[in-house]
């Protein structure tokens, strides 16, 4: 017997100052968002009944560290989890968060991202990335980096389809752009094409302004069902789907370099969840944040999420259709490549830009047209190896 799923409504979020952020301890940067959610729910610490964490962890000197950010929170002793799924270990946070919700288990439940990547040096911290991938077959046997994984499908789809560098560093220029307006961005400044274009090679044709920081932070989301829900806001955010899907860690055994297979996979679940057109989600969205670990990875997003047909993804970049007032707004935080990507936090710190989206609470020179009143997260772990697709609603379910 299939037991029918609670409706799940955001009613809370926080967000930490991204960046590198020496002059804190993880469970005092996981505090900064967890303060703000509460206080945004407005409700104490002794209401949550549910908290799941996004942490990979192996660059933090608590290599456990849950029980001493609840500690550090006022949170203990509420039942707690630590989810990992490589970068999109924050997505996963979400959606144990929501399950907890959703299957009756708890009424109010917290989905925490947080990481303290800067505790390690840079060689050491490229490393730890590079493990994330298939260690034995591909790390030890030629070694490559995430960033030369991404290379590998930034050569693939210029060859094929004719883009160009220039169609990359478009990405970082729109990205650093809405984060020059972001308080909470690990880099709010604004680039030029000549910036991002004479930037040195990291692994080519990937130029260092087409690369995501090394960076610490965390977000906070807080869950209710329904019932609770309604005594806490006028605007709840509700969560339409989140869905997820994997794909091999060996990229010997991939179709291509030209798409990540899960991230198409996990958004049509979600699409069909939420009773999207598959066919032109692009007409029920209003804004949209994607995993843009490298520049390159936003444009095969924009393909495997169905807003443009194979090989048109850097269009978009070239013709700035995802600036606002183009066909789809994408990455107003200033995404990973400005806003940064502190791994466990990046899917929560999503939730947290597309709630206040869709309320209209960011900046006004960020703020998405608000028409259909539903917003995307696109948040991937290794190259693929994990993707969520998550469908926000002012709408309920």
């Amino acid at each position: 017997m299939v037991i029918p799923l609670r409706n799940v409504a955001i009613v809370g979020v926080g967000h930490s100052k991204f960046g590198r952020r020496v002059d804190t301890s993880l469970p005092e940067l996981t505090w900064e968002a967890i303060k703000e959610a509460l206080n945004d729910a407005g409700i104490s610490q002794e209401d949550i009944e549910f908290v799941s964490l996004g942490n990979i962890g192996v660059w933090s000197s608590e290599v456990s560290p849950g029980a001493a950010i609840l500690e550090y929170s006022g949170l203990i002793p509420k039942e707690f989890i630590r989810v990992e799924t490589a970068c999109s270990s924050g997505s996963a946070a979400v959606k144990a968060a929501y399950m907890a919700i959703a299957s009756g288990s708890a009424d109010i439940a917290m989905a925490l991202g947080a990481e303290k990547m800067n505790e390690v040096d840079t060689p050491r911290g490229v490393e730890i990335l590079a493990r994330i991938g298939n260690y034995f077959w591909e790390f030890e046997n030629f070694g490559p980096t995430f960033v030369g994984y991404y290379a590998f499908f930034a050569t693939a789809y210029m060859h094929k389809y004719g883009a160009t560098e220039e169609d990359l560093a478009k990405i970082a220029v729109k990205n650093h752009y809405y984060a020059s307006f972001n308080p909470k961005a690990h880099f709010p400044k604004k680039i030029t094409i000549e910036d991002a274009m004479g930037s040195p090679y990291i692994a080519w044709p990937l130029k260092l302004y087409d690369c995501s920081p090394i960076s610490d932070g965390a977000a906070a989301v807080i869950f209710a069902s329904e019932k609770i829900a309604k005594k806490l806001t006028d605007s709840p955010v509700w969560i339409r789907a989140i869905e997820g899907a994997t794909a091999t860690s060996n990229h010997s055994k991939r179709e291509n370099f030209l798409s990540i297979p899960s991230t198409r996979i996990a958004a049509e679940k979600a699409y069909k969840r939420a009773g999207i057109d598959r066919n032109n989600p692009v007409k029920h969205i209003d804004v949209v944040e994607v995993h843009d670990c490298f520049t390159i990875a936003e444009i095969i997003a924009y393909e495997d999420l169905g807003f443009v047909r194979k090989g048109e993804g850097y269009k978009l970049a070239r013709e700035e259709q995802t600036y606002i007032g183009g066909l789809i707004p994408v990455n107003l935080s200033g995404g990973l490549k400005a806003k940064g990507h502190p791994i466990g936090a990046t899917g929560v710190s999503m939730i947290v830009e597309l709630t206040k989206q869709l309320q209209q609470r960011v900046e006004k020179e960020r703020q998405a047209p608000i028409e259909h009143g539903t917003a995307l997260a696109h948040n991937v772990g290794g190259t693929g190896h994990y993707v969520f697709v998550t469908i926000l609603s002012l709408s309920k379910p």
